[in-house]
């Protein structure tokens, strides 16, 4: 249905929901946008069962850990299963906040929930990598979320925006998708660790894993192709529901394609709500600085990057390209980051998917409202995140990192003061496994290519300033000094 059949419709028209949020302003009525709710909330609620399978790290002898509740002996209190429902009661919560306010406070149509990229770097750098406890990540989301809280309220928006150089901007989204996708494929089986060449083809013709990941994944594509709406959460449930039929056939044995057997409901979540007061003990500061950072990086510029699309789509946008009051939807998402990692959850971020409800003619706070509700109706699900396979769940990282790869057409490769910082970023980030240096090094890169190309004035002193501190932090983290951490 069109939103031009907007305020006409007096079934409507006069109703609490049409007042409070402005059809008639807007275009729009209630059944338009309850559709575009449904739409949105389809298309994102993969993140109820994908985000919990990334904070929990990648299990096995070369996984990387994530969040493990454990005693003071190291032994598990709850078992990876039981954390996976936590972390989904956790991320319905997180997401909730968020769009409530996206709604009330904004009105915008964005629906928002934690992030892909964050929850990995989250996951497999900043605790895999890093050696980082989950709790002092989850202290740094928090202190990101606070920041961003303090900048938004002062209208900070546009310096910062300036202060990053424009190629990065560009590269991250492309980056983060490649670093997506090798995550996806590695965990699918479809790619596998390889002496000689770090990397190779895994055996698809003959792993159970592999040749079921490839089913769901073409599956995955196909649905997307013909715009089925929740194409990638059908995806996934229909490679779940695959690979339980297979093991109870009897053609695998049980615990390779489906979970040998399932925890009970887990929707306690006390062991993670608060746990980032713990975080704030033994802090390492350059490295819990750099961690702020890029959570901040990535979460305003990704955030700020969707609004301004969406917004285009949905014809937000004024006559200079900016949406308008877009630090209302900016404080929905600082917000919800603040309220998530208090909760036990990365950073939390605005949805491109948003846009499929937008294209439904969503067009006020009552489309979010709608995609809030669904978010609080998934509570009742909860248990059949533990039930999702990994492999089947992360169908939706190479999705979502295709999608993503469009963002390298924004970059101007015709401009080497523009191609070798956003190369750099997009290069660096999935071959080092981790976000926050491949945004170092475009960072680093682009006032050095600006100098050698007689264009240092297109350098602000903050820019150096920010080139610098990277350049400091990479010879403190790779020259031994911080091995602690490490």
């Amino acid at each position: 249905m069109s939103a031009e059949s907007g305020g006409d419709d007096g079934a409507t028209g006069d109703s609490w929901f049409a007042n409070y949020f402005g059809f008639d302003d807007h275009d729009t009525d209630l059944r338009t946008e309850i559709l575009a709710g449904i739409t949105t909330f389809l298309t994102m609620s993969y993140i109820v069962v994908v985000n919990p399978a990334i904070m929990t790290g990648i299990p096995g002898e070369n996984g990387k850990p994530g969040i493990m509740i454990t005693d003071a002996s190291g032994e598990l209190l709850y078992q990876p299963g039981e954390v996976r429902q936590m972390l989904a009661v956790v991320t319905i919560l997180a997401a909730a906040v968020a769009i409530l306010l996206m709604a009330f406070y904004a009105n915008r149509p964005f629906g928002q929930a934690p992030g892909l990229g964050l929850n990995a770097f989250f996951a497999f750098t900043v605790v895999g990598t890093l050696g980082v406890p989950w709790q002092t990540a989850l202290a740094a989301v928090v202190t990101e979320g606070v920041i961003f809280i303090l900048l938004t309220a002062a209208g900070a928006r546009e310096y910062i925006i300036k202060l990053f150089p424009e190629p990065v901007k560009f590269g991250v989204g492309t980056g983060i998708g490649l670093f997506l996708g090798i995550i996806g494929l590695q965990e699918m089986r479809i790619v596998v660790n390889d002496p000689s060449t770090l990397v190779t083809l895994g055996a698809v013709a003959s792993d159970p894993v592999a040749i079921m990941s490839v089913i769901g994944l073409f599956l995955t594509f196909v649905l997307y192709a013909a715009n089925v709406r929740g194409a990638i959460l059908l995806g996934i449930l229909g490679t779940t529901i695959a690979g339980w039929l297979v093991t109870v056939g009897g053609v695998v044995e049980a615990g390779t394609l489906a979970p040998a057997q399932l925890p009970q409901a887990q929707y306690d979540i006390t062991p993670l709500a608060g746990a980032f007061i713990e975080g704030f003990q033994d802090v390492e500061g350059l490295t819990f600085a750099l961690i702020v950072f890029t959570f901040f990086f990535v979460d305003f510029f990704d955030t700020a990057g969707t609004l301004t699309g969406v917004g285009q789509a949905g014809d937000f946008l004024d006559e200079d390209g900016n949406l308008p009051d877009i630090d209302r939807p900016l404080m929905a998402d600082a917000v919800g980051t603040t309220v998530g990692g208090m909760l036990g959850t990365s950073t939390v971020t605005t949805y491109i998917e948003s846009a499929t409800g937008v294209d439904e003619g969503g067009r006020t706070g009552m489309t979010a409202l709608v995609v809030a509700v669904l978010f609080l109706a998934s509570l009742v699900v909860v248990p059949l995140a533990a039930a999702i396979p990994l492999y089947a769940s992360h169908i939706a990282l190479v999705v979502v990192a295709l999608i993503m790869l469009e963002n390298v057409t924004e970059i101007d490769w015709s401009d080497v003061t523009y191609a070798i910082p956003a190369g750099m970023t997009i290069i660096v980030m999935p071959l080092t496994f981790s976000i926050a240096y491949g945004i170092a090094a475009g960072i680093v890169s682009y006032p050095i290519v600006k100098l050698g190309a007689g264009e240092v004035r297109d350098v602000s002193i903050g820019q150096w300033l920010l080139a610098l501190s990277f350049v400091v932090y990479f010879f403190v983290r790779t020259s031994g000094i911080l091995q602690a951490t490490i």
